[in-house]
C-alpha cells in the first residue's frame, strides 16, 4: 500500500487514478510514499524519510526544494502542457483586453450616471476614448515554446497575426507542433524589435529573471503590448511602468498584481488566472497521479525536472532502480553486486541528467535485501528501490 500526501486540493478527476487498494491518499498522513501538491510551499517543510517522489499538479515547481530533493534521489515530476490551452486562451484574451480597451471602456461604463437618454448620450460622447485597433497583420512575439508557446503561437496564426518565436531549446516534440509559418527569432532582442506584442512563456530562473528589462524595452516598437502570464519576475515592472508612462508600451496585461501595477491606468492585472479551469486542474492532475503511479509501481520516470527520462518495459522477472550521482563505473558496481549475489541480468537501462544519473534493472530471480543494502552503501548512491 502505498501512502500519498495532498498538501492542496488535488481534482478528484486526477486521485481516483490511484486505485484504493493499493493507495492510501489523505491530507494529513504519516510515512508518505509521495507528495501531490499544487501551490503549496514546502522549502520550510520537513521532509519525510521515507519520501520516494513529489508530483507537483501544474507547471513550475518553484514551490518545491528540488536541489534537497535531487541530493536524497527523489524526482519531481510536474504536468507540462496540461494547462496549455487554459493559458493560451487567457493570453488570447489579454491581447483583446489590450487591443480594444476592454476593462477601461468597461469601468468607464459602470460609472455612467443619469437616466438611459443621457447614459446613451455620455456613451456616444465618450466612446472614442476607448478606441482601439484589430490584431489581424499585427506581430506576436512568443518568448518560449514550450506547450504553452507553441499553442499560443499557433493559435495567433490562426487570428491573422504574423508571429515571431525565440526558444534556444526548443525540443523535437515542440517542433513538430509549432506551424511551419512561425517565425524564428535569433535573440530576445531581435524578437522584442519586430513585435507588436510580446508574450513570455519561460519558467522563472536565474537566467529568465528581468528578461524584459529597461534596456530591452527601449528595442520594443512605439505603442507595443506585452504579456505575462508564466511568472512574476519575469518582467522587470518598474521598466515596463516607466514604459508605460513614457508612451513606449501601449498596455501591460499580466497575471500578477502589485502595488505597482494594479491601479495603472494603462496596466490590467488578473488574479494569477492562467490555470484556473476546472479542465486545466484535471488534466494537470491525472497526468501527474498517472506519472507518480507509473514511478512508485515500476520505476518509470517521465515529466521529472531533476531526472532523466527513463521508460522500461517490464521483462519479467524483479526489477529495481537505482538513483546516483552521475560519476563512472556506478553501473560496473552495481552490476558486480549483482552478479555476485547470482543474479543474471534481464534487460537494464541507464540514463543520466546532470549531476543526476539512474537505472533501472530487471533480473531474474528476487533481491535479498542485503544486495539492496550493499548497493546502497555504494558510495554516491543517493536512492535504491526493490519493485
Amino acid at each position: 500500500m502505498f501512502k500519498i500526501l495532498t498538501l492542496n486540493n488535488i481534482s478528484v478527476t486526477g486521485l481516483e487514478r490511484l486505485p484504493r487498494d493499493r493507495y492510501e491518499v489523505a491530507s494529513e498522513i504519516a510515512h508518505p510514499d509521495a507528495i501531490l501538491v499544487r501551490s503549496a510551499k514546502m522549502h520550510d517543510m520537513p521532509i519525510p524519510e521515507t519520501l520516494k517522489a513529489v508530483g507537483r499538479a501544474g507547471a513550475g515547481t518553484n514551490n518545491i526544494p528540488v536541489d534537497a530533493m535531487s541530493q536524497r534521489g527523489v524526482p519531481v515530476f510536474n504536468a507540462p502542457g496540461a494547462n496549455a490551452n487554459a493559458v493560451k486562451e487567457l493570453v488570447l484574451a489579454g491581447m483583446l483586453l489590450a487591443s480594444r480597451n476592454l476593462c477601461q471602456g468597461w469601468a468607464y461604463a459602470r460609472d455612467l450616471q443619469g437616466d438611459d437618454a443621457e447614459i446613451n448620450k455620455a456613451v456616444e460622447a465618450g466612446k472614442k476614448k476607448f478606441a482601439g485597433f484589430e490584431l489581424p497583420g499585427r506581430t506576436l512575439g512568443v518568448i518560449g515554446l514550450g506547450a504553452i508557446g507553441v499553442q499560443v503561437a499557433n493559435a495567433a496564426l490562426a487570428l491573422g497575426m504574423r508571429v515571431v518565436g525565440y526558444d534556444p531549446q526548443i525540443t523535437v516534440r515542440r517542433a513538430w507542433q509549432l506551424s511551419s509559418s512561425v517565425e524564428q527569432a535569433t535573440s530576445v532582442d531581435a524578437l522584442l524589435a519586430k513585435s507588436d506584442f510580446v508574450s513570455c512563456h519561460v519558467p522563472l530562473v536565474d537566467a529568465t529573471r528581468n528578461l524584459v528589462n529597461a534596456d530591452r524595452l527601449n528595442l520594443m516598437r512605439e505603442g507595443s503590448v506585452l504579456l505575462n502570464f508564466s511568472r512574476s519576475g519575469i518582467i522587470d515592472d518598474e521598466a515596463a511602468v516607466a514604459a508605460l508612462d513614457a508612451g513606449k508600451l501601449y498596455a501591460y496585461i499580466c497575471d500578477f498584481p502589485s502595488n505597482l501595477l494594479k491601479n495603472h491606468p494603462r496596466v490590467v492585472t488578473l488574479p494569477h488566472l492562467g490555470a484556473s479551469t476546472r479542465e486545466a486542474e484535471e488534466n494537470c492532475a491525472v497526468m501527474v497521479a498517472d506519472q507518480l503511479r507509473d514511478y512508485l509501481e515500476d520505476g518509470n520516470i517521465r515529466n521529472s525536472v531533476n531526472f532523466p527520462e527513463v521508460i522500461m518495459p517490464r521483462n519479467g522477472g524483479y526489477r529495481m532502480t537505482v538513483a546516483n550521482a552521475n560519476v563512472p563505473n556506478m553501473l560496473g558496481q552495481i552490476s558486480t553486486d549483482l552478479a555476485k549475489a547470482g543474479l543474471n541480468i534481464v534487460d537494464m537501462l541507464n540514463k543520466s541528467r546532470g549531476d543526476l544519473a539512474y537505472t533501472v534493472v530487471d533480473v531474474e530471480a528476487p533481491i535479498p535485501q542485503a544486495v539492496i543494502d550493499e548497493i546502497a552503501a555504494i558510495e554516491g548512491v543517493l536512492a535504491v528501490r526493490n519493485l
